[in-house]
C-alpha cells in the first residue's frame, strides 16, 4: 500500500477545514437575535395601536389589565393584554377564576429568523395548538379543557373577559407569560399571540360532559 503524499494530506486537511468553517457559519445563524428588545417593541406597538383605536371609538380592539395587578392603579402597558376581536359571541356571562373552560386555541411567537406566518408576516412559530388543520372550523374541533386558574396570568386574564362564541386574537407580553424563562418551544422574553375562542365554561361542581362536535354545550345555566 502506498504511503499518502504530502499533497494528498494537505488536500484532506483543507477539505476538513472547509467543512468545519461551514459548520461554524451555520452555528452562527441565530434563530432569535435581539429577542427581548424585539418583543418589547412588538408589544409596545400593539398596545399603542389598540389604545389609539379605542380612543377613536373602535370597539374591535380591547385592552385588559392583568387580574393579578392592583386594580386601583393604572399600571404599565406590560401589565395589560391586548385583544383584537375576530368574531363576537352571544354568551351573556364570563368565566370566573375558579371555573373550567373549553377553548380552541393556537399560540404563536412573533416572526423569527426561520419562522414567518404565510398569512401574517409578523407572526412566527406555532408553539402550541388545539387544532391541527390550516383552516379554523370550530364545528369539527374538540376544544381543549383546563382550569382558568391553571394557566399563565395573561391567558387567565383574557378568559375572564370572554363570552361563549368569542374568538379573539390575543397579545400577551412576556411579563404576563413566561417572563425571562423558556418553556418548551417558547424562548425567554417571548410575546405570546393566541388565536383563542371560548366554546364553553363550567362552574365548580358541574359535571363536565364529553364534547360532541355536533353540539355546543353553552353551560351558562345556574350562573
Amino acid at each position: 500500500m502506498k504511503r499518502p503524499t504530502l499533497l494528498y494530506i494537505f488536500a484532506v486537511l483543507l477539505a476538513m477545514c472547509g467543512l468545519s468553517s461551514c459548520s461554524e457559519t451555520d452555528d452562527e445563524v441565530e434563530e432569535y437575535p435581539d429577542w427581548q428588545s424585539k418583543n418589547d417593541a412588538y408589544f409596545a406597538a400593539k398596545y399603542n395601536a389598540a389604545t389609539q383605536a379605542i380612543a377613536r371609538g373602535d370597539n374591535t380592539w380591547k385592552v385588559f389589565k392583568s387580574y393579578a395587578k392592583n386594580a386601583e392603579t393604572t399600571g404599565k402597558p406590560v401589565d395589560h393584554i391586548v385583544v383584537k376581536v375576530i368574531e363576537e359571541g352571544s354568551g351573556s356571562g364570563c368565566p370566573l377564576f375558579t371555573d373550567t373552560v373549553r377553548v380552541h386555541y393556537r399560540g404563536q411567537l412573533i416572526a423569527s429568523t426561520s419562522y414567518q406566518d404565510k398569512e401574517d408576516g409578523e407572526l412566527g412559530l406555532v408553539f402550541d395548538s388545539s387544532w391541527r388543520t390550516d383552516t379554523y372550523d370550530a364545528s369539527t374541533f374538540v376544544p381543549a379543557k383546563f382550569a382558568v386558574s391553571g394557566v399563565i396570568d395573561g391567558f387567565s386574564t383574557v378568559l375572564q373577559h370572554m363570552h361563549i362564541g368569542d374568538r379573539w386574537k390575543v397579545y400577551i407580553p412576556y411579563q404576563l407569560g413566561y417572563d425571562n424563562n423558556a418553556s418548551g418551544k417558547v424562548p425567554a422574553y417571548s410575546t405570546l399571540v393566541y388565536d383563542l375562542a371560548l366554546a364553553a365554561y363550567y362552574r365548580p361542581g358541574i359535571v363536565i360532559p364529553a364534547w360532541n362536535t355536533n353540539q355546543f354545550f353553552l353551560c351558562e345555566e345556574n350562573l
